[in-house]
């Protein structure tokens, strides 16, 4: 893996935990040299690409229509379930479906105004031997890093607030009808078991780490992603230590 690519978000670290010993280890593993940016600059710059990326993420999810309006993380009707569905829509209940699943999406959208302090604590907890394994990593080697140290603990705060977004929005209550109105047809074997909390949380979280690859991968990648002179600054000289 290409140096250049991994060092800014090696300096996630460095950014809520400036003064620690593993601050002092990650400062004193970087080259220095007169053009290089101080370690101020590079805790600037890590402040603008997390703002940027793990945080920008979480910001677009939680707005009105984050997940429901984009194909890449939106949540369909359950997959165990669609036969239940499909067998509505024919029978006129469509609409019904629809209104379900837009809002099983509302639910995933208020839950993910509770990721961000979830995110800053990871970036605290990270050690030095965290950021060589990101500094080796793939492309997407800091969207891992955050979904094996957050995964569990955003279940658990998303997971309430989808359950009390879902019976605010009454999605419970239409999944209710689907459910109810599915299994009281006859002759009908297959009953829907689905549980919907569990389902639309891990959907939520799925479509959190995909937005948080994708701007991984246009930061690495992508010189017009990098939009201040900090961030020119701090990666161009990743790009001078490839």
């Amino acid at each position: 893996m290409k140096k250049h690519l991994l060092v800014p978000f090696i300096v996630l670290a460095m950014f809520t935990i400036s003064g620690c010993e593993t601050l002092n280890e990650i400062a004193g593993s970087l080259p220095n040299a007169s053009n290089d940016p101080t370690t101020s600059e590079i805790i600037g710059g890590l402040k603008q690409a997390l703002d940027k990326g793990v945080i920008g993420s979480v910001n677009i999810l939680s707005k009105e229509g984050g997940y429901f309006n984009d194909p890449l993380v939106k949540i369909p009707f359950p997959e165990d379930a669609k036969f239940a569905a499909d067998k509505l829509r024919t029978i006129g209940l469509g609409d019904l479906i629809d209104r379900f699943e837009k809002r099983l999406n509302e639910g995933a959208e208020k839950g993910a105004k509770t990721a961000v302090n979830i995110f800053k604590n990871a970036i605290t907890s990270m050690t030095f031997q965290d950021a060589k394994g990101i500094l080796l990593g793939g492309e997407t080697a800091a969207t891992n890093y955050f979904k094996n140290k957050t995964k569990q603990e955003l279940y658990r705060a998303y997971s309430p607030q989808i359950k009390n977004t879902l019976d605010q929005v009454k999605a419970t209550d239409i999944w209710g009808q689907i459910t109810s109105k599915y299994n009281a047809i006859p002759f009908t074997q297959k009953k829907i078991e689905t549980d919907l909390v569990k389902y639309a949380t891990d959907k939520a979280l799925d479509g959190l780490f995909v937005k948080i690859a994708e701007e991984e991968k246009k930061i690495r990648k992508n010189p017009v992603q990098r939009t201040t002179e900090l961030l020119k600054k701090v990666f161009d000289f990743a790009d001078r230590n490839k």
